[in-house]
């Protein structure tokens, strides 16, 4: 079994996240295997990746997809990257479980 692109981190959760920008609509597209073996959450924006505009739009899509408020995540690794790591606080089991149905539905 392949492990999760999250884990569960001292106030929350880390994930990691594959960011495709300008790909056409705001969406998360299920998680893929890297081939290294690691897992990621892929995600698309429709923003450019000047100026910051596809981290800002790839925070709100997350907030909105768990149901928390975008001041709970951060990027925390990878802000010039597609590559990215993503901080989200808050209670762990709300967010895994959460992580978890939007993973299952794509």
């Amino acid at each position: 079994m392949v492990e999760p692109p999250w884990r569960t981190v001292p106030g929350g959760i880390a994930l990691a996240i594959r960011l495709t920008p300008k790909g056409g609509r705001d969406a998360i597209d299920g998680i893929e295997i890297l081939s290294d073996g690691r897992s990621v959450l892929k995600a698309r924006v429709r923003a450019a990746a000047s100026g910051g505009e596809a981290n800002a739009a790839l925070t709100r899509l997350l907030a909105k997809s768990l149901g928390v408020p975008p001041s709970r995540l951060e990027i925390v690794g990878g802000a010039i990257s597609r590559r990215k790591r993503v901080m989200i606080s808050g209670e762990s089991d709300a967010l895994l479980a959460a992580l978890e149905k939007i993973a299952a539905a794509r």
